[in-house]
């Protein structure tokens, strides 16, 4: 569904393209300034909506697959459990046919040994019909506590389904809000969802920084450096949180602790508007030095 979504949109914005071909002509100009300007594709939410919706599709049908093994599971349980009482009824039933038959054979000798024979078999009787619901009950057990394990998987499964699927939304949110203090409060919900989630408080810092609290900033990556010590992007905004505090010797130190665990900053370096203080310090000429002496670890604040 979500393929043919796409596709149909496709459709309609060509028509609508090809429809308005001749105002096009007249304003060609500014529609190739504006195409110039983007950014990124305009039909990006539609994929990202097409994998959420392809993602929480497979995983709803792997949990009715479960659903529907267990259900065979059972169904096959119950059946081996009534051939086997069929079998023992049977069997008691023969049983009697024959305890019957030898009964009328000993009338002939005397009752006192068709007492015997009677209170004989009632008690053989008694023990293997004993003998066959105890270990039926066994199994019985078993398969509810196989079934009760099972239970317990799905309902996990599917309360991390969703704990995913909200994480995956709030991203998307967190993605599309140009407001920092909204991103914030986005963060703030995926950090009670899981608190160890090092990305959400680095990207966190990230809005803290536009709303200039470099401290806070600070506090926040101190924090996803003791979850994950090697997080580059804890490293690299703590350089941009000592920059607008104007500590550049510190946020240097930090910066060649970024490039060592990443490279994909290099070219981010020069754009990123909250190290452009320290991009044109002369300070910043020892990020080379740094980097090619390879920068020694830098002890964690508590």
């Amino acid at each position: 569904m979500g393929r043919l979504f796409i596709t149909l949109l496709s459709h309609i914005f060509i028509l609508i393209i090809t429809s308005s071909g001749v105002r096009a002509e007249m304003s060609d100009k500014p529609i190739d300034a504006a195409l110039d300007t983007l950014q990124k594709p305009l039909f990006q939410p539609f994929i990202e909506r097409y994998v959420l919706d392809e993602l929480k599709q497979l995983r709803i049908d792997q949990a009715r697959s479960k659903q529907e093994i267990i259900q065979q599971i059972v169904d096959r349980e119950i059946a081996s459990v009534d051939r086997g009482v069929e079998y023992a009824t049977s069997t008691i039933t023969y049983f009697f046919y024959l305890i019957a038959a030898a009964t009328s054979v000993m009338v002939l000798v005397g009752w006192s040994s068709l007492r015997e024979i009677k209170e004989g078999a009632r008690n053989f009787a008694d023990a293997e019909i004993s003998k066959v619901v105890q270990e039926y009950e066994q199994r019985l057990i078993s398969i509810e506590d196989e079934l009760r394990e099972k239970r317990s998987q799905i309902e996990k499964n599917r309360e991390e389904i969703e704990m995913t699927q909200e994480i995956q939304s709030l991203w998307l949110r967190a993605q599309q809000d140009s407001s920092p203090a909204n991103k914030i409060a986005v963060y703030d919900e995926l950090l009670k969802l899981r608190s160890d989630d090092c990305e959400a408080l680095t990207y966190k810092a990230d809005a803290v920084l536009e709303l200039g609290e470099p401290q806070w900033a600070v506090n926040l990556c101190q924090q996803a450096l003791k979850i994950d010590p090697d997080n580059s992007h804890a490293f690299y905004q703590l350089a941009c949180a000592f920059t607008v505090m104007e500590q550049f010797d510190e946020a240097v130190r930090y910066l060649a602790e970024a490039l060592n665990r990443s490279d994909s900053y290099v070219e981010e370096i020069r754009q990123d508007p909250a190290l452009e203080a320290l991009v044109n310090n002369e300070v910043f000429d020892q990020i080379t030095d740094l980097l090619d002496a390879g920068n020694p670890p830098l002890q964690q604040e508590t």
